[in-house]
This record gives C-alpha cells, structure tokens and sequence, in this order.
C-alpha cells in the first residue's frame, strides 16, 4: 500500500500528497515566521479551511489561484471565497463527501469563526468552526481545527480508525496541553501531532513536553517543525 506524505509547514497548516493528488488544510504561510514554504511553492488541488479566521486562510485565494483548485468549507465560508473568483465546495458540520483524492467528513468545533475588515472595522459571520476527517487510500487524518475540548471527541474516536491526528495545544484561542491530552486519549490516533502553538507570544507551549505526557500514557506522539514531513 503507498504511504500518505504528510508536511506540516507550522501553525495549523497541513499538507496531505498521495501519488498526484494534494491537499492543504489551512494555509496560513504569509505572516508566519515559523513557515519556510511560501505559497507560490505550494501545488495542490484541493484547499480545505476548518474556519475563517485569518491564521487558517491568509493564503487560501492565493494558493487556490494559481493552482485551479477547489476550497473547501462551510457553506457560508465557501460562498465568501467564491466571491474572491476561487472554486469551491461548499460543506457543513456531519456531512460528508467523496472527491477524487478520497473522502471529508465535516466534525463540530468549539471556536468563533469571522472574517474581521480592519478597514471597515466590520466583522463577517463565517458559518461555525469545524475539523475534518480525511480519509484517502484507507488512511485517516483526523484535522481537529481550532478548538476547545468537547465530550464528543471520544465517539469520534470511537466510531473512526484514526491514523494522525492534528491538536491544537496553544491554549488561549483553543485547547490548552492539559485539555488536548485528554482530546488525545479520546480519539486515541495512531500518531497524535501537537500544532496552533508558537505562532504568537499567548499561545506558547512546549511541544516536546506534550509529546512526553502523551507517552506516559501509551500515546504516541510527534512534535514536528515547520517543513518536516511523515509519512503514514
């Protein structure tokens, strides 16, 4: 069976390639120090965004651009993004669908989600937050997006076979370390990556300590740096 490669280019932003298809989940390149890619290196042809928020879709309309590709959102995200000349799939929270990398399925989060227009000092409703479980050639990811801790983790974890998981551990906007451990015992992943930490001074954490409480817990875990891969 061919491996997923999986490249996490730092914050929330994933990248998930399988023979010619690539997606990115959250593209937040531009503005961030920790990144190394830029999104003019960046080839995909799907662009998913759990939320609105400018730390998850800073590049999404550039990227999507000058790749032709599809964003997919929530309804009212996906139809913000059209309006900026993208393509795009429209989704809300439970449903599910199969593209030809494989297939989403749209999980509930616990967050805001809001475009903010400094310049009108208005603020755009964005539809709710989620998180996405991607399943391509029989491998899971499960992209928890920005969040707090919820009890309903644990039927996702219990009704998926779960590969790697993505959990934000910056605390502050989302979960902190203590809450995304227990996130982390509740979908019980394959791998469980700490990421939505170090971008900013409030949500500064220490990836590898996590990774040391998941293992006391028979959890594996894997702190990566911006433009490190893993493959699955």
């Amino acid at each position: 069976m061919n491996e997923l490669e999986i490249t996490y280019h730092g914050h929330s932003c994933v990248q998930v390639s399988y023979e010619d298809k690539s997606i990115i989940i959250d593209p937040f390149l531009t503005g961030n120090s920790l990144a190394v890619a830029r999104p003019e290196d960046i080839h995909v042809q799907y662009v998913l965004l759990t939320h609105a928020h400018s730390d998850h879709i800073a590049d999404a309309v550039t990227i999507a651009k000058q790749n032709n590709a599809t964003v997919i959102a929530t309804h009212e995200l996906a139809t913000y993004m059209g309006w900026q000349g993208v393509n795009t799939h429209g989704m809300n929270i439970g449903g599910a669908y199969s593209f030809e990398f494989g297939r989403v399925k749209m999980t509930q989060a616990f967050h805001s989600s809001s475009i903010v227009l400094e310049d009108e000092q208005r603020i755009v409703y964005a539809g709710m937050p989620g998180g996405f479980l991607v399943t391509i050639n029989g491998k899971t990811l499960y992209h928890v997006g920005d969040t707090g801790l919820f009890s309903d983790l644990k039927l996702i974890g219990d009704r998926n076979s779960i590969d790697i998981a993505f959990v934000p551990i910056g605390d502050n906007f989302t979960m902190g370390p203590e809450d995304a451990l227990q996130a982390a015992e509740w979908i019980h992943a394959g791998v469980t990556v700490p990421v939505h930490y170090d971008t900013f001074p409030p949500i500064r954490q220490d990836a590898d300590a996590f990774v040391g409480a998941l293992e006391a817990k028979n959890l594996k875990g894997l702190a990566l740096k911006a433009g490190e891969k893993v493959k699955i």
